[in-house]
Order: C-alpha cells, then sequence, then structure tokens
C-alpha cells in the first residue's frame, strides 16, 4: 500500500496504517525506520488494543521497503518535477498501480488472458473511479 501526504506526520501514517491494516488485516509485527511519526501512529493503534503490534525499528530490516522506491524513484526523477500535489497523486498511483500489477498483488477475474495494460485500465477504474 501507498499513501501521498504533503506532510510526513503522525496524523498521515495513522491514516496510512488504517488503509493498509483495513484492506490487508491487522500484522503480527511492523518494521520500520527510525521515523517517530511511525511509530506514534503504531503506538496510538496500539493504545486501543488487547495484544499490541509488534515494532521493529533496526536499521537493515526495512531495507525491503525502501527498495521497492528505487523503481518509483527511477522512473519520476527523469520528469525533473510535478507541477502540483494533484499531478502527483495520479502519476504516482498509476506508477504503483502497474508495479502492484507486475508483482502479482491484485487478483482480478481473466487476468491470465488480459495484457498489463488491460489490468491497468480495470483496475484503474477501480482505484481511482470517474
Amino acid at each position: 500500500d501507498f499513501l501521498l501526504t504533503a506532510k510526513r506526520d503522525m496524523a498521515a501514517a495513522k491514516r496510512f496504517f488504517d488503509k493498509a491494516m483495513g484492506a490487508n488485516g491487522d500484522p503480527d509485527k511492523v518494521a520500520m525506520d527510525k521515523s517517530g511519526a511511525n511509530k506514534a501512529a503504531i503506538d496510538a493503534i496500539n493504545s486501543g488494543r488487547d495484544v499490541p503490534i509488534l515494532v521493529l525499528q533496526v536499521k537493515y530490516l526495512n531495507n525491503i521497503v525502501e527498495q521497492d522506491h528505487r523503481a518509483i524513484k527511477r522512473v519520476t526523477r527523469p520528469m525533473l518535477n510535478f507541477k502540483s500535489f494533484r499531478s502527483a497523486g495520479s502519476v504516482l498511483a498509476g506508477i504503483e498501480l502497474m508495479h502492484m500489477i507486475r508483482k502479482g498483488q491484485f487478483a482480478i477475474d481473466g487476468a491470465d488472458a488480459m495484457s498489463f495494460a488491460d489490468q491497468f485500465s480495470v483496475l484503474a477504474g477501480i482505484v481511482r473511479p470517474v
């Protein structure tokens, strides 16, 4: 999952975790970087739970997540910049959607007979309804 926000604060981190947990279920443990906003959001979520989510803030455990961003940086770097926050959100949503299709993280009926472009069109209507 991804969530693009203008600020990287506790409210944004909490929105991301709520979105991810709503789509994927509650995790047993979470590996993250040393971001204070992420830790504060998980602490806020844990305060209302009987069984808390284990937080792992070890330097190298977050590398898998960080490596996933390399492909996005590679595509967006030649663009130099985005004209607006809205255009950044639209472009990044499309890039993320394509990576999720490539990694097989979406299951759609008849996907085996569809090209990546057709899968993208079907999923783009679901992710960003017109």
